[in-house]
């Protein structure tokens, strides 16, 4: 099945005052100014949630399904231009019992096919990553069904994550660059080793091709991660894309999740100071205190320093 990448600037208008007064006190404590444009998020805890209730596994994940559309609604109300949920990894293709495995498969099409309507009613578009290929024929009708029958909404692309591994996505991607550079060469009549010979490897596999060929490719980065369930570790979600991603993890199990939590992660990220790597406070040209290079120990005298420290002897330091 193939599937259409969303545009990377969806286009929505405000709704607001659609959502829950409770919603509203949490929207009104935040910055237009800094929202995110893509929050991704690792559904946990459906299970739990059912054993805590003495209750059977499946009834975790319809419950989990409701904490979906709930979610999906508050991001559509506040603009959110990209949501995405981690619904189905790979590992649980492979590691899941196969009366669960199938019962999630059924879920996600009852779950398609119940809410289109609703999805259309807030302007939301349907979208998928992950090897989808490899899924039943009819879930993938269904999928398909889904994405063409909101495939003209302008409002919050949500992308399912469904047989999704950050590292197949990434062994994936390689394969697609690594093909399209043998089928050129093969266009151009040379071989791959001349190909390369003449751009250099550089100019042909960089960041920005791998990039280019992840399923995201059309799709911002996450610029927000949350984990429910309180468990720390990203289980193989999007490692290429949340490399300056910030991090918010509720003990909160996914059923129940709602809106209101959604609002609270987003006030949690708006108080974080994103560097990226650089500094926000002092100029990139200032020298603190501690960096003032006239007082810096030449580095032989200090490595012999080190040295008299380790044989027993005691060198007196001289400080400048």
């Amino acid at each position: 099945m193939r599937i259409t990448p969303p545009s990377p600037f969806p286009s929505t208008s405000s709704r607001i005052h659609e959502l829950s007064p409770e919603e509203q006190i949490l929207f009104a404590q935040l910055d237009p100014t800094r929202m995110p444009r893509h929050v991704a998020i690792i559904m946990d805890g459906n299970g739990r949630w059912a054993g805590k209730r003495a209750l059977k596994r499946f009834l975790g994940h319809q419950q989990g399904a409701e904490s979906v559309q709930f979610v999906v609604e508050t991001a559509s109300r506040i603009d959110l231009p990209f949501l995405t949920l981690y619904a189905f990894s790979l590992e649980n293709n492979l590691r899941r019992p196969k009366a669960e495995v199938s019962f999630l498969m059924k879920l996600l099409k009852s779950y398609l096919v119940g809410n289109v309507k609703r999805m259309n009613d807030n302007n939301v578009r349907m979208n998928y990553i992950g090897r989808t290929q490899e899924l039943p024929a009819e879930v993938q009708d269904t999928m398909q069904w889904a994405m063409e029958s909101t495939v003209k909404n302008t409002g919050t692309v949500l992308t399912l994550a469904l047989n999704y591994g950050a590292r197949s996505e990434v062994v994936d991607a390689t394969r697609a660059i690594l093909a399209n550079l043998i089928a050129e060469a093969h266009q151009r009549g040379c071989s791959l080793e001349d190909l390369l010979q003449v751009d250099g490897l550089d100019a042909r596999i960089d960041e920005e091709h791998i990039t280019a060929h992840l399923y995201t490719a059309n799709m911002p980065d996450p610029d927000l991660v949350i984990r429910t369930s309180g468990e720390q570790r990203i289980s193989n979600f999007l490692l290429w894309q949340i490399a300056y991603a910030e991090i918010f993890i509720t003990d909160r199990l996914w059923p129940d999740f709602r809106g209101a939590h959604l609002l609270e992660a987003l006030q949690a990220f708006q108080s974080r100071d994103r560097r990226f790597g650089g500094l926000n406070d002092a100029p990139s040209d200032e020298v603190q205190p501690d960096e003032n290079l006239a007082t810096l120990e030449p580095a032989d005298q200090v490595a012999e320093e080190i040295e008299g420290q380790l044989n027993g002897r005691a060198p007196a330091i001289s400080r400048r």
